[in-house]
C-alpha cells in the first residue's frame, strides 16, 4: 500500500512530466527582446537628435522607439548613457562603411567618394553637437572605435593619394573636417528640406579633392592631431 509520501511523489514527478519547460529558443526569446528593444531605443535616439539636438526628451526617444519609459531607463539610466549608445553605434557603423568601400571600389578614388557619401547617410555630422554633451567622451570603448574609424578613412586617403587621385595639399583631417560640416543637421530650423542638397554639396567637395588642384589652399592640412586639440 502506497504511503502519502509516496503519492505525494509520483503527483509532482507526473506533473513535471507533462508540463513544457521551455526549450532553447524559448528560453533566448526574452534576452532577443530585451536586444531588439535596446536597438530601437537607440535608433529612436540617433533619429530624434539629428532632427532636434541631443537634449531631445527621453520621453519622447521612447515614445519613438515604442518602448515604454521604464523600459528605456532599464537600458540607460541617464541620458550620458544613451548619448554615449548613440555615438558608439554612429561611429561604429561610419567605421564599416569605410571598410565596405575599401572593399568594394578598386579605384582608390572612388572608394573616398563612396564613403564620403555613405558617412552621410550614417549622419556622423550629428556627432558634434552631442559630442558637446555631459558624458565620458574619454571612455576606452569611445576612443578605441574612434581610433579604428580614424585608422580606416586615413587607409582610404593614404590609398588615394598614392595613386595620384587626390591632392597632396589635404590630409585625413581635412576630409573629417568637411564631412562632419557638410553633413551636420540644423535641429529645429525652418528648411526641413536641405537635406536634400547633402550629397549634391559632398559631391562639390570631392570634386575639389581630385587632382590637378585648380587652387592654392590657405593654411596647412588638418591632421588628426590637429582635430584632437582642444
Amino acid at each position: 500500500m502506497e504511503t502519502v509520501a509516496e503519492t505525494v511523489a509520483k503527483g509532482a514527478a507526473s506533473a513535471s512530466a507533462g508540463s513544457t519547460a521551455p526549450t532553447g529558443p524559448c528560453r533566448a526569446r526574452p534576452r532577443a527582446d530585451a536586444l531588439r528593444n535596446r536597438e530601437r531605443i537607440v535608433t529612436a535616439a540617433r533619429e530624434l537628435f539629428v532632427e532636434f539636438g541631443p537634449e531631445v526628451a527621453l520621453d519622447d526617444v521612447a515614445r519613438r522607439a515604442g518602448v515604454g519609459n521604464a523600459t528605456l531607463y532599464r537600458n540607460f539610466p541617464d541620458r550620458a548613457a544613451l548619448t554615449h549608445e548613440v555615438v558608439l553605434a554612429v561611429t561604429s557603423r561610419t567605421t564599416l562603411r569605410a571598410e565596405e568601400a575599401a572593399a568594394a571600389e578598386s579605384d582608390p578614388f572612388a572608394a573616398l567618394s563612396r564613403f564620403v557619401h555613405a558617412a552621410a547617410d550614417e549622419r556622423i555630422g550629428a556627432l558634434c553637437p552631442m559630442l558637446s554633451g555631459v558624458f565620458d567622451k574619454d571612455h576606452p570603448e569611445l576612443l578605441a572605435e574612434r581610433r579604428r574609424l580614424e585608422e580606416a578613412v586615413e587607409g582610404l586617403v593614404a590609398r588615394a593619394m598614392s595613386a595620384g587621385r587626390l591632392r597632396t595639399d589635404i590630409a585625413v583631417g581635412d576630409v573629417l573636417v568637411a564631412l562632419s560640416q557638410l553633413t551636420r543637421p540644423l535641429p529645429g530650423i525652418a528648411c526641413q528640406g536641405i537635406d536634400r542638397f547633402t550629397h549634391r554639396h559632398l559631391q562639390l567637395f570631392l570634386d575639389g579633392l581630385e587632382t590637378p588642384a585648380r587652387s592654392e589652399l590657405p593654411g596647412s592640412a588638418a591632421t588628426l592631431e590637429d582635430l584632437r586639440r582642444p
